[in-house]
C-alpha cells in the first residue's frame, strides 16, 4: 500500500521500532501520515517512547520478544477485533562473530540468529497476517546479504544463512497464501551507513 497524501488514517504495525531501521521507519511513515504501532523488547524508556510523547495519540507501544511464542500470541490476543494496513516485521540480530565461518560458530549461537532472523519473523506474520486489512500489505525486513547468487566473498556466514532461510520461509507463506489479496514485501534496505552520527543504539 503507497504511503501517499491519502494515508493518513491509516495504521502501521512495526515489528521491532525501538531503534535503527525500525525506528527510522516509525518516524517516515508518521512524516506520512500513517498511525504507528511500535514493538519493543524491552519496556525500558527509549527513543520510541520519547516519539510517543511528542505525537500524542500517533504512536502505541508493545513490548513483544518474537523469540518467545507466548509473548507473539499474547500480542495478537491485545490486537484482537483491530485492523492494520500494514504489519513490517523488522526484527533482527547480527552474529556475535561476524566473521566466524559454519564451521566455527558454535550451536548456541547458530540457533539464536536463525531463531530470531528466520524462524520468529515468520511465526509473528503466520500469528498476526489476519489482522491485516484484506488489501492491506505484510512486509518482512530481509537482506541483500541473504542472496545466494551474491554471495561471491563468503564471510557473515551466519547471517547470511538467516536471512537467505528467511526468503524462503516468507516465499512458502506467501506460496500458501497465493489466493490472498494482500501484498507481500521482503524488503532488503541496501548499505545502511553507521557512524558518528548514528542513532543512540546504532543501525
Amino acid at each position: 500500500m503507497p504511503m501517499d497524501a491519502d494515508s493518513r488514517l491509516h495504521t502501521v504495525l512495526i515489528v521491532g521500532a525501538s531503534r535503527g531501521l525500525g525506528y527510522a521507519m516509525a518516524e517516515e511513515f508518521l512524516q506520512r501520515g500513517w498511525n504507528v504501532v511500535g514493538t519493543v523488547r524491552s519496556a525500558a524508556h527509549g527513543r520510541l517512547h520519547e516519539l510517543a510523547q511528542r505525537l500524542p495519540g500517533r504512536v502505541e507501544i508493545e513490548s513483544v520478544d518474537i523469540t518467545m511464542p507466548d509473548q507473539v500470541a499474547a500480542l495478537r490476543s491485545r490486537l484482537a477485533g483491530r485492523t492494520l494496513d500494514m504489519l513490517f516485521v523488522n526484527a533482527g540480530v547480527r552474529n556475535n562473530n561476524p566473521e566466524e565461518t559454519i564451521g566455527e560458530v558454535s550451536t548456541d549461537e547458530f540457533i539464536r540468529v536463525m531463531a530470531t532472523n528466520a524462524l520468529s519473523p515468520i511465526r509473528v506474520v503466520e500469528a498476526l497476517h489476519d489482522v491485516v486489512a484484506e488489501e492491506g500489505t505484510i512486509g518482512v525486513m530481509s537482506s541483500g546479504q541473504g542472496s545466494i547468487s551474491s554471495n561471491t566473498i563468503g564471510k557473515r556466514e551466519v547471517y547470511r544463512g538467516s536471512k537467505a532461510a528467511l526468503n524462503m520461509f516468507m516465499r512458502s507463506f506467501a506460496a500458501r497464501h497465493s489466493a490472498d489479496r494482500r501484498a507481500m514485501v521482503l524488503m532488503a534496505p541496501g548499505w545502511v551507513r553507521c557512524g558518528a552520527k548514528s542513532a543512540p543504539g546504532g543501525c
